[in-house]
């Protein structure tokens, strides 16, 4: 993963600026001057996976962001409000599921002009249900600790209660599924530019797979290799989520000596026996 995000960081001093530049005779096969060859018009492959990688990572993690800050919202006010507000929360939310969520990306792509904050908003608003539901069982759970109705009973307004009291408890639980909705993003964006639904001015690993199809027996290497970085990128972001559930999950987290690990929440550290009490005579 670091090699992935250090590569598309500094891609203009690795590729040069231009991944649209021709540099050499197109078709040319991998080699030293050409570590992964040239596409069909002689433009390094390169330079596009490298430059592409940004364009990816930085719509997968827009989508995502965008996702996770809907799912919040609607997760947290429908779990903690409840009522009629969780119904009517809870009935859009299930009619975005209802609709399949590429389908509908490409509805709202097609009606506007392709461009990098049209596929960021689409992919963003078809991919926060699944986040709305985890968020509001999260919220549900924490609702009736006692830190939450002591907060309430101090006066604490709704707006502190949710977003200063509950919200940081249920953080592990968003950044971890937030982690793997980039991942996901990254998937929506590589489809829909297969489709050559993606932005026309910035090339992406998706379309050099769409642009390379027709030249899968001439030149395997111009799909092979940027499907090969959606692979790698995809499979360490996933892996990179594992770690961090590991990491933040209190039910796997590994409980020291001599302490047990309660099932509905963090390590609890045992308490010292006291030693019992001697009834006092009456009297003495």
């Amino acid at each position: 993963m670091f090699v992935v995000v250090a590569s598309t960081v500094g891609a203009p001093l690795l590729v040069g600026g231009d991944p649209w530049a021709i540099v050499g005779t197109p078709f040319l096969p991998p080699s030293w001057e050409y570590p992964l060859g040239t596409d069909t018009l002689g433009r390094s492959v390169l330079g596009g996976i490298v430059h592409g990688g940004r364009v990816s990572l930085l719509i997968g993690l827009s989508a995502a962001a965008i996702s996770s800050a809907i799912g919040v919202l609607v997760g947290a006010f429908a779990a903690y409000h409840g009522g009629w507000i969780d119904d009517v929360l809870m009935r859009c939310t299930e009619f975005f599921q209802i609709v399949p969520a590429f389908i509908l990306a490409l509805v709202l792509i097609a009606l506007f002009e392709p461009s990098l904050a049209t596929i960021v908003t689409a992919i963003g608003v078809v991919s926060w249900p699944p986040m709305a539901r985890l968020v509001r069982a999260e919220f549900l759970s924490l609702r009736a600790r006692e830190f939450v109705v002591a907060g309430a009973a101090l006066g604490a307004g709704d707006a502190r209660i949710i977003f200063r009291t509950i919200l940081p408890n249920a953080l592990p639980v968003i950044v971890v599924y937030g982690s793997l909705l980039v991942a996901t993003s990254i998937l929506f964006e590589s489809s829909l530019s297969f489709l050559g639904l993606g932005d026309p001015n910035h090339v992406s690993w998706g379309y050099m797979i769409g642009a390379a199809r027709s030249m899968l027996q001439r030149a395997p290497w111009l799909p092979a290799f940027p499907g090969i970085a959606i692979l790698v990128t995809v499979l360490s972001i996933n892996l990179v989520g594992d770690g961090l559930n590991d990491a933040l999950n209190p039910r796997t987290t590994v409980a020291p000596a001599g302490s047990t690990v309660d099932a509905a929440g963090p390590v609890a550290t045992p308490v010292a026996e006291s030693a019992p009490r001697t009834p006092v005579a009456a009297g003495s």
